[in-house]
């Protein structure tokens, strides 16, 4: 007999999409400059809708959005009429021109010889904070070091990127560890951090 996995009580759905998500991407530290784009600018997405809307339009966000590869998005800003009119994707044009101007962003970065990871990840000092919440009830919507990085990105040229969405985009690319304690993929980040999460 099987035997049963623990998830954070989020993931406890029939949705595919959603647990894999959860078992496989939500949490873990990713040092991968465009996959960190792809979830920031998902994060942005979802801002109002639930993350399982997101998800299912994923795809076809990859599809419009040149697999999110920001040197590309960056340049995006004449179709922007054209992506309005895609209904396989969220059609909203403030989040849109946000992503459209966060590539911007991120290609000066590199410019400047910064990478977003680098970026991102010298405000945790390079370590995932590990956080001990018991019920999905108890995690906040953001915190103090969301707020402190939200105020930065805000000046270094960032759209879209409040404290509420900041701290979903930790949490999503491992710079915090929110998964509840009885969730199967908590012990097993705390686990791996000592090899580089491999």
């Amino acid at each position: 007999m099987k035997e049963k996995i623990t998830r954070c009580s989020w993931a406890n759905t029939d949705n595919i999409l959603l647990r894999n998500y959860h078992d496989n991407e939500w949490g873990r530290p990713c040092h991968d400059n465009q996959k960190l784009f792809e979830l920031l600018s998902l994060e942005i997405m979802q801002a109002g809708l639930s993350w399982q809307t997101v998800l299912n339009k994923r795809q076809a966000f990859k599809g419009a959005l040149a697999n999110f590869d920001y040197q590309i998005v960056q340049t995006l800003t004449p179709q922007l009429p054209q992506l309005l009119t895609n209904s396989k994707i969220i059609r909203n044009q403030k989040k849109l021109s946000a992503i459209i101007s966060n590539a911007k962003v991120l290609t000066l970065m590199e410019l400047r010889q910064k990478t977003f990871d680098q970026y991102l990840w010298n405000f945790v000092n390079n370590i995932p904070i590990q956080h001990h919440y018991h019920s999905h009830e108890e995690i906040p919507r953001t915190n103090q070091i969301a707020k402190q990085i939200s105020r930065q990105m805000k000046k270094d040229g960032f759209r879209f990127t409040g404290p509420i969405v900041v701290y979903s985009f930790m949490q999503a690319a491992g710079l915090i560890n929110d998964h509840e304690i009885s969730c199967y993929r908590y012990t097993e980040l705390l686990k791996c951090m000592d090899n580089g999460y491999k």
